[in-house]
């Protein structure tokens, strides 16, 4: 009772350890995923701010040339007219005295406003003429000295001349944007501009992708694009273009990033495949020690029934031997030659059934460690056969059953190793035995097939799962029917045989069904 608690309570805790590692694994599993996919949307956003940057700065200095080169030639053009269509001069005028010195300044800073009305031509619009003005600062300082007790006063002057180009400039740009939307598309910007420019930023900013753009107008395409540009919303990106501190003018400029994904993927490729190897690295590590640890538990396992097994073999014997010598000694048994012979056959058989059990244990660690010596010698496998009967049929005929041979094969003679054969013969005869839950009943069978002699060992007991034919060959595999101590038996036997048999290059394999017997059947090459 105390032995299976404290077996349920290592269950659980060995239940509980393999939950916590296997949440604690899920949970890595996770971070690794949120992680990589969280990169990839931090990428993602790196790269569309890049993007947005690039075309923002593409646009400005298209435009900032664009204004360039129109006033560069404004600026030409006014400074070579001599007279202006109309002067307007404004002045303010500032007066102070020294108290001290009785002299006075007058201060003076007036602008000079000179009208012009240009030609259209000379900015390529059809207009008939633009307006502009030319702007001069002139600065005047005057002195005026009394003189002494007012005689002789005198009267000093300073100017200067400053063109105010900057609110020129400034005056030139808003007249422009008021115009500049009548000037075709084609004559502002064309295509190698566009690209050259799109290209040089994309690579200041270290983004290495392919585009394609184009420019539309009110979201209609214009002639203003590249050849391979399609509209892909999950990959393109849109700026107005000549964009007015006011207004827009319904142009924008499209660039189409195909290889957005790509370039994403591949920026964080390297620490997401370094991550997956090293996820992957634990799982494996973590699969390897949980089925080590299944395996130790079912080795566990099954050293504890093999133990438990060979406990019950030998106890039942070893008490059926007690039992046998304790009648031995009563005077009246040994008076008696029928009670004396029956004595001493039980200790035979129960001896006989004890050195069968530690001589396939032994055996089978021979198996194991390759030391078994099979030297090999022709022999008549029914010679085999008949020997391996009578090692049973007394336990066959205690329970009531019989074992009847029917040895149709003409031909027996097999190169094999006669003691180890036998012992194959022997564990099948057994293992037919233990099965039957009613008095045994088992038939031998040989015939030839071509180059072989084919042995047969049909039985009438309990018969097997389809599960368990492919089971039955493995070491320490056992069916159990409920009770673990059932059947006889400890796994060994028909591991044995298998093993033997596979030394002989010979097949073994059974067929049955469930609760109408089983038959086991050999296939071995014959030699002339």
């Amino acid at each position: 009772m105390l032995k299976s608690y404290f077996w349920a309570m290592n269950k659980k805790l060995f239940a509980l350890l393999i939950a916590l590692m296997s949440l604690s694994l899920l949970g890595i599993m996770f971070v690794q995923g949120y992680w990589i996919a969280n990169s990839y949307q931090t990428k993602e956003e790196q790269f569309t701010f890049n993007v947005q940057q690039t075309l923002f700065s593409v646009t400005k200095q298209i435009k900032d040339r664009e204004i360039e080169d129109f006033y560069n030639v404004y600026s030409k053009y006014v400074d070579s007219l001599e007279v202006p269509d109309n002067v307007n001069f404004s002045e303010l005028v500032y007066k102070t005295k020294n108290d001290r010195t009785n002299e006075i300044f007058v201060y003076s800073d007036g602008i000079l406003e000179e009208d012009y009305k240009l030609s259209s031509s000379f900015l390529d619009m059809d207009f008939d003429s633009i307006q502009f003005k030319r702007l001069t600062n002139r600065k005047k300082t005057t002195r005026i000295n009394p003189g002494v007790d007012g005689e002789n006063p005198s009267e000093s002057n300073e100017v200067s001349f400053n063109r105010l180009k900057d609110f020129e400039r400034n005056q030139f740009e808003n007249a422009y944007f008021n115009i500049s939307s009548k000037v075709p598309l084609h004559k502002r910007v064309d295509g190698n501009e566009i690209e050259n420019l799109i290209a040089q930023e994309l690579n200041d900013r270290g983004v290495d992708s392919k585009f394609e753009y184009a420019v539309y107008s009110n979201n209609l395409a214009t002639k203003v694009r590249s050849n391979n540009f399609t509209l892909n919303p999950e990959s393109t990106y849109v700026v107005p273009l000549f964009k007015n501190d006011n207004e827009l003018n319904g142009y924008q400029l499209y660039v189409n990033f195909s290889e957005k994904e790509k370039v994403v993927l591949n920026s964080i490729l390297g620490m997401a495949v370094l991550s997956l190897i090293f996820t992957a690295v634990i799982v494996l590590a973590y699969a390897s020690a949980l089925s080590q640890i299944f395996k130790q538990r079912q080795i566990s396992q099954i050293k504890s029934d093999f133990i438990n097994n060979m406990t019950h073999e030998f106890k039942t014997p070893i008490a059926t031997i007690n039992l046998a010598l304790d009648s031995l000694k009563n005077p009246k048994v040994k008076d008696n030659k029928e009670f004396l012979q029956r004595y001493l056959k039980m200790i035979r058989d129960e001896n006989r059934r004890m050195h069968a059990q530690v001589e396939n244990v032994l055996r089978i660690s021979k198996l194991e460690k390759n030391e078994l010596d099979l030297p090999k010698e022709r022999i008549k496998l029914h010679d085999v056969i008949n020997d391996a009967i009578t090692h049973v049929e007394l336990i066959v005929e205690d329970r009531g059953g019989y074992v009847a041979s029917h040895l149709g094969a003409l031909k027996s003679s097999v190169l094999a190793n006669e003691s180890h054969l036998t012992n194959v013969v022997v564990n099948i005869l057994d293992n037919a035995i233990k099965y039957s839950e009613e008095a045994p009943k088992i038939d031998v069978y040989t015939e030839n097939v071509k180059d072989y002699i084919i042995l047969k060992i049909r039985d009438q007991g309990m018969g097997m799962s389809k599960t368990t034919q492919k089971k039955i060959f493995e070491k320490f595999y056992r069916e159990h029917t409920g009770d673990i101590h059932n059947v006889k038996g400890h796994g060994l036997g028909l591991a044995y045989v298998k093993r033997i048999l596979d030394d002989h290059d010979a097949q073994v394999y059974v067929e049955s069904e469930k609760g109408k017997g089983s038959t086991f059947i050999i296939k071995i090459h014959l030699i002339s």
